[in-house]
Protein backbone atom coordinates (compact mmCIF):
# COMPACT_ATOMS: atom_id res chain seq x y z
CA UNK A 1 0.00 0.00 0.00
CA UNK A 2 1.24 3.28 -0.77
CA UNK A 3 1.31 5.70 2.22
CA UNK A 4 -0.40 8.83 2.62
CA UNK A 5 1.70 12.28 2.62
CA UNK A 6 2.30 12.38 6.22
CA UNK A 7 1.80 16.00 6.66
CA UNK A 8 -2.11 15.30 5.01
CA UNK A 9 -2.46 13.09 8.29
CA UNK A 10 -1.07 15.29 10.42
CA UNK A 11 -3.34 17.84 9.32
CA UNK A 12 -6.40 15.62 9.38
CA UNK A 13 -5.22 15.06 12.75
CA UNK A 14 -5.07 18.29 14.13
CA UNK A 15 -8.29 19.33 12.40
CA UNK A 16 -10.32 16.07 14.19
CA UNK A 17 -8.83 16.65 17.79
CA UNK A 18 -8.84 20.63 17.21
CA UNK A 19 -9.83 21.55 21.03
CA UNK A 20 -10.38 18.17 22.83
CA UNK A 21 -7.87 18.03 25.41
CA UNK A 22 -7.38 14.19 25.90
CA UNK A 23 -8.97 11.63 24.06
CA UNK A 24 -7.87 8.85 21.54
CA UNK A 25 -6.60 8.95 17.54
CA UNK A 26 -6.96 5.93 15.69
CA UNK A 27 -5.60 5.78 12.03
CA UNK A 28 -6.89 2.95 10.23
CA UNK A 29 -5.28 2.91 6.94
CA UNK A 30 -7.01 0.13 4.08
CA UNK A 31 -5.89 -0.72 0.67
CA UNK A 32 -9.55 0.58 -0.48
CA UNK A 33 -12.33 -1.01 -2.44
CA UNK A 34 -12.11 -4.03 -5.02
CA UNK A 35 -14.07 -6.22 -6.45
CA UNK A 36 -15.51 -9.88 -5.41
CA UNK A 37 -12.83 -12.15 -3.92
CA UNK A 38 -9.29 -11.97 -2.44
CA UNK A 39 -7.23 -10.12 -5.17
CA UNK A 40 -6.20 -6.82 -3.80
CA UNK A 41 -7.00 -3.71 -6.17
CA UNK A 42 -4.48 -2.69 -8.47
CA UNK A 43 -3.49 0.19 -8.44
CA UNK A 44 -4.50 0.63 -4.71
CA UNK A 45 -6.32 3.99 -3.79
CA UNK A 46 -5.77 3.73 -0.14
CA UNK A 47 -8.19 5.06 2.20
CA UNK A 48 -7.97 7.06 5.51
CA UNK A 49 -9.89 6.52 8.41
CA UNK A 50 -9.40 8.55 11.47
CA UNK A 51 -11.61 8.03 14.72
CA UNK A 52 -11.41 10.40 18.09
CA UNK A 53 -12.78 8.19 21.05
CA UNK A 54 -13.11 9.83 24.30
CA UNK A 55 -9.66 8.88 26.96
CA UNK A 56 -10.70 5.50 28.38
CA UNK A 57 -11.72 6.02 32.25
CA UNK A 58 -9.62 2.88 33.73
CA UNK A 59 -9.11 3.26 37.39
CA UNK A 60 -6.50 5.13 38.22
CA UNK A 61 -5.31 3.03 40.98
CA UNK A 62 -4.10 0.13 38.57
CA UNK A 63 -1.31 2.32 37.32
CA UNK A 64 0.00 2.24 40.73
CA UNK A 65 -1.57 -0.47 42.72
CA UNK A 66 -1.66 -2.82 40.22
CA UNK A 67 -3.73 -5.18 37.95
CA UNK A 68 -5.41 -8.31 37.90
CA UNK A 69 -5.17 -10.57 35.18
CA UNK A 70 -6.48 -13.93 34.09
CA UNK A 71 -5.04 -16.60 30.98
CA UNK A 72 -7.49 -16.74 28.27
CA UNK A 73 -8.68 -20.14 26.72
CA UNK A 74 -8.49 -19.19 23.65
CA UNK A 75 -5.27 -19.43 21.61
CA UNK A 76 -3.03 -17.05 19.07
CA UNK A 77 -2.64 -19.10 16.02
CA UNK A 78 1.13 -18.92 14.00
CA UNK A 79 1.41 -16.81 11.32
CA UNK A 80 4.33 -14.99 10.65
CA UNK A 81 3.71 -13.30 7.71
CA UNK A 82 1.87 -10.81 9.61
CA UNK A 83 3.25 -11.40 12.90
CA UNK A 84 4.13 -8.48 14.62
CA UNK A 85 1.63 -6.09 12.73
CA UNK A 86 -1.04 -4.41 13.87
CA UNK A 87 -3.86 -5.78 11.48
CA UNK A 88 -7.59 -5.33 11.93
CA UNK A 89 -7.96 -9.08 11.89
CA UNK A 90 -8.50 -9.22 15.57
CA UNK A 91 -11.08 -12.14 15.87
CA UNK A 92 -9.11 -13.46 18.17
CA UNK A 93 -8.56 -10.64 20.90
CA UNK A 94 -12.39 -10.24 20.32
CA UNK A 95 -12.97 -14.41 21.25
CA UNK A 96 -10.43 -14.03 23.97
CA UNK A 97 -12.09 -10.81 25.85
CA UNK A 98 -15.55 -12.25 25.67
CA UNK A 99 -14.26 -14.93 28.24
CA UNK A 100 -14.69 -12.78 31.24
CA UNK A 101 -17.18 -9.40 32.63
CA UNK A 102 -15.76 -9.13 35.88
CA UNK A 103 -14.54 -5.28 36.63
CA UNK A 104 -11.33 -6.19 38.33
CA UNK A 105 -10.07 -7.94 35.76
CA UNK A 106 -8.23 -5.67 33.73
CA UNK A 107 -6.67 -8.17 31.00
CA UNK A 108 -6.32 -11.57 29.68
CA UNK A 109 -3.07 -12.80 28.94
CA UNK A 110 -3.29 -15.08 25.20
CA UNK A 111 -0.76 -18.37 24.68
CA UNK A 112 -0.08 -19.40 21.23
CA UNK A 113 -0.79 -23.44 20.14
CA UNK A 114 2.17 -24.91 21.72
CA UNK A 115 1.10 -23.08 25.01
CA UNK A 116 3.18 -20.17 25.37
CA UNK A 117 2.20 -16.44 26.98
CA UNK A 118 2.55 -14.02 23.87
CA UNK A 119 0.67 -10.75 25.34
CA UNK A 120 -2.29 -9.53 26.42
CA UNK A 121 -5.52 -9.07 24.15
CA UNK A 122 -4.37 -5.33 23.85
CA UNK A 123 -1.30 -5.17 25.63
CA UNK A 124 2.04 -6.25 25.59
CA UNK A 125 3.67 -8.63 28.44
CA UNK A 126 6.62 -7.80 30.10
CA UNK A 127 8.50 -9.70 33.03
CA UNK A 128 11.39 -9.66 35.44
CA UNK A 129 13.05 -12.80 36.08
CA UNK A 130 16.55 -13.10 37.31
CA UNK A 131 17.28 -9.73 37.37
CA UNK A 132 16.56 -9.62 33.35
CA UNK A 133 13.65 -7.87 31.80
CA UNK A 134 12.27 -10.51 29.93
CA UNK A 135 9.23 -10.06 26.72
CA UNK A 136 7.89 -12.74 24.29
CA UNK A 137 9.13 -13.10 21.13
CA UNK A 138 6.89 -12.07 18.41
CA UNK A 139 8.16 -13.82 15.12
CA UNK A 140 5.09 -16.43 15.19
CA UNK A 141 2.06 -14.02 16.40
CA UNK A 142 1.44 -11.06 18.12
CA UNK A 143 1.82 -7.24 18.02
CA UNK A 144 4.58 -5.33 18.88
CA UNK A 145 3.29 -2.26 20.13
CA UNK A 146 4.55 0.78 20.46
CA UNK A 147 5.18 1.10 23.77
CA UNK A 148 6.61 -1.74 23.60
CA UNK A 149 9.15 -0.79 21.83
CA UNK A 150 9.99 2.13 23.76
CA UNK A 151 10.40 -0.32 27.02
CA UNK A 152 12.86 -2.37 25.06
CA UNK A 153 14.65 1.02 23.91
CA UNK A 154 14.35 2.84 27.58
CA UNK A 155 15.73 -0.09 29.42
CA UNK A 156 18.87 -0.22 27.60
CA UNK A 157 19.36 3.14 27.81
CA UNK A 158 18.38 2.86 32.07
CA UNK A 159 21.72 -0.34 31.80
CA UNK A 160 18.65 -2.72 32.13
CA UNK A 161 19.73 -6.63 31.18
CA UNK A 162 17.01 -6.59 28.21
CA UNK A 163 16.07 -9.83 26.30
CA UNK A 164 13.33 -11.13 24.05
CA UNK A 165 12.53 -14.65 25.54
CA UNK A 166 9.81 -17.71 25.43
CA UNK A 167 7.29 -17.60 28.61
CA UNK A 168 5.09 -20.14 29.49
CA UNK A 169 2.69 -19.84 32.74
CA UNK A 170 4.80 -22.00 34.68
CA UNK A 171 8.18 -19.57 34.10
CA UNK A 172 6.56 -16.30 34.55
CA UNK A 173 4.57 -17.34 37.56
CA UNK A 174 8.39 -17.83 39.36
CA UNK A 175 9.15 -14.02 37.62
CA UNK A 176 9.64 -10.84 40.52
CA UNK A 177 7.11 -8.53 38.73
CA UNK A 178 5.39 -8.59 35.74
CA UNK A 179 3.46 -5.55 34.21
CA UNK A 180 1.59 -5.29 30.81
CA UNK A 181 2.23 -2.40 28.00
CA UNK A 182 0.20 0.02 25.56
CA UNK A 183 -0.04 2.79 24.43
CA UNK A 184 -3.78 3.79 26.81
CA UNK A 185 -2.24 2.28 29.36
CA UNK A 186 1.55 3.38 29.54
CA UNK A 187 2.49 0.66 32.06
CA UNK A 188 0.15 -1.10 34.19
CA UNK A 189 1.94 -4.12 37.18
CA UNK A 190 0.48 -6.93 37.63
CA UNK A 191 -0.98 -7.72 40.90
CA UNK A 192 -1.91 -11.09 40.39
CA UNK A 193 -2.40 -13.28 37.40
CA UNK A 194 -4.00 -16.89 37.74
CA UNK A 195 -4.02 -16.86 41.31
CA UNK A 196 -0.19 -16.25 41.31
CA UNK A 197 0.64 -12.59 43.42
CA UNK A 198 3.35 -10.20 42.08
CA UNK A 199 4.76 -7.20 43.68
CA UNK A 200 4.21 -3.88 41.79
CA UNK A 201 6.68 -2.34 43.82
CA UNK A 202 8.93 -4.17 41.72
CA UNK A 203 8.54 -3.17 38.62
CA UNK A 204 11.79 -0.65 38.09
CA UNK A 205 10.35 3.08 38.77
CA UNK A 206 13.28 4.45 36.51
CA UNK A 207 11.52 2.68 33.94
CA UNK A 208 8.30 3.21 34.56
CA UNK A 209 9.00 7.41 34.80
CA UNK A 210 10.99 7.08 31.39
CA UNK A 211 8.25 5.45 29.60
CA UNK A 212 5.50 7.82 31.02
CA UNK A 213 7.74 10.87 30.47
CA UNK A 214 8.36 9.50 26.31
CA UNK A 215 4.41 8.37 25.57
CA UNK A 216 2.28 10.84 27.74
CA UNK A 217 4.47 14.04 27.56
CA UNK A 218 2.23 17.20 27.01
Amino acid sequence: MPPPPEHQLIAEALSLSQGIDRAVLKLILTRGEGGRGYRPPSPAHPRRILRLTPWPDHPEGWRSAGVRVRYCQTRLGHQPLLAGLKHLNRLEQVLARSEWSETDVAEGLMLDIDGRVVEGTQTNLFALLDGRLVTPPLERCGVAGVVRRLVLESARALGLRVVEEVLDPARLATAEASFLTSSLVGIWPVRAVAGVAFDPSRVPTELTAAVLAAAFRP
